[in-house]
């Protein structure tokens, strides 16, 4: 029987010094696996590449959306103020008319209407339209170089109302009848009802398409958010199942695509912005033509004010939230997914 040799005492290596250490560290960080992990600014491994998410297309489609949206939010706004200001018109302003008949001089008949509604109280003041001014509102129908005296058309005396304290009208019609028989009093408040019931149906139409066009681009950044984990879904469940928080996966993924989307959402809302400009300026130097005359009696110049560029910018902050928090939910789902598929097994 062969005896086993006695152990004799162990010699323990001596403890290698700092930089030796240090040494063997790097030595062993450069062998280990490299993971395709983006690196953000901080040093700090991300797991979302740049080149997958910040990609043309989908900025180009958020730019897209936003434009959209602004414009709409713009054209909504200005027929919202236009409503206002008809509704405010109701209140101050009224129109005598006087028809041109057989044996009528028209411009004392016009002096006479003005003279006898300056008489009643709630009434601030009245104006005869002139001939000029009145070959004006005809002149996008008639043609230029019209001779008012050859035409039977009716001649207007502008009447403003002290909306404070407006006027007994039934009491103004009577009295400007008994005065000049062919003249009536109009206050416009069928015909600006009825155009305000379409301004309110116009911004609620608005307001809808302004909605589609947002749920459009959730729908857009959540294909965006499913590809960008199926290029990284190895990398994605490999932390999952070593324990990574999902709040810590969603949120690098949720501050990557808020980057993207406020790239696309400022690029079209200042587009926005420089188009409403451009249609403002064109808009407030073509006053003198009939056209022009029309438009501005209508919606006055086009101009989206103060309140319409805060809300250019608001859309720029909504498209940029939107887009964060809808790649936070759909991570969230992928990784409640990822835990249900687990479970089931």
């Amino acid at each position: 029987m062969t005896k086993s040799p006695k152990a004799g005492p162990q010699k323990i290596p001596p403890l290698p010094t700092p930089a030796e250490a240090t040494e063997e560290t790097d030595r062993r960080r450069a062998r280990m696996p490299k993971f395709p992990f983006g690196i953000g600014s901080s040093g700090q491994a991300s797991i979302v590449p740049d080149g997958n998410v910040s990609s043309t297309a989908l900025v180009f489609v958020i730019a897209i959306m936003t434009f959209l949206a602004c414009l709409t939010l713009g054209a909504v706004t200005v027929v919202r103020e236009t409503a206002s200001s008809w509704q405010l018109q109701i209140a101050r302003e009224a129109t005598i008319q006087i028809k041109p008949v057989e044996g009528l001089d028209m411009e004392a008949a016009l002096e006479t209407a003005r003279a006898t509604v300056s008489t009643f109280p709630g009434i601030r003041s009245a104006t005869i339209v002139d001939k000029d001014a009145t070959a004006r509102l005809l002149e996008p129908w008639l043609g230029t170089d019209l001779n008012l005296d050859e035409l039977p058309v009716p001649r207007l005396v502008t009447v403003t109302i002290d909306p404070t304290s407006p006027p007994d009208f039934p009491a103004i019609k009577l009295a400007v009848t008994k005065a000049v028989a062919s003249a009536t009093l109009e206050d416009h408040r069928n015909w600006v009802d009825r155009l305000v019931a379409m301004a309110r149906t116009t911004v609620l139409i608005g307001l809808g398409v302004l909605a589609l066009v947002l749920t459009a681009t959730a729908l857009a950044v959540i294909f965006a958010t499913r590809g960008a984990m199926a290029g990284n879904g190895h990398i994605i469940e490999v932390l999952h199942f070593v324990g990574a928080e999902g709040k810590f996966i969603a949120g690098e993924f949720r501050r990557r695509f808020f980057l993207t989307g406020i790239k696309g959402a400022l690029a079209g809302g200042l587009a926005a912005i420089l188009l409403f400009l451009v249609i403002g300026w064109w808009s407030s130097s073509n006053v003198a033509t009939p056209q022009a005359d029309q438009t501005n009696a209508l919606f006055g110049t086009f101009s989206i004010g103060r309140n319409g560029y805060l809300g250019v910018f608001g859309i720029v902050a909504l498209v940029a939230t939107i887009t964060a928090e809808t790649t936070r939910l759909t991570v969230l789902s992928y990784l409640g997914s990822i835990g249900r598929i687990n479970t089931d097994n």
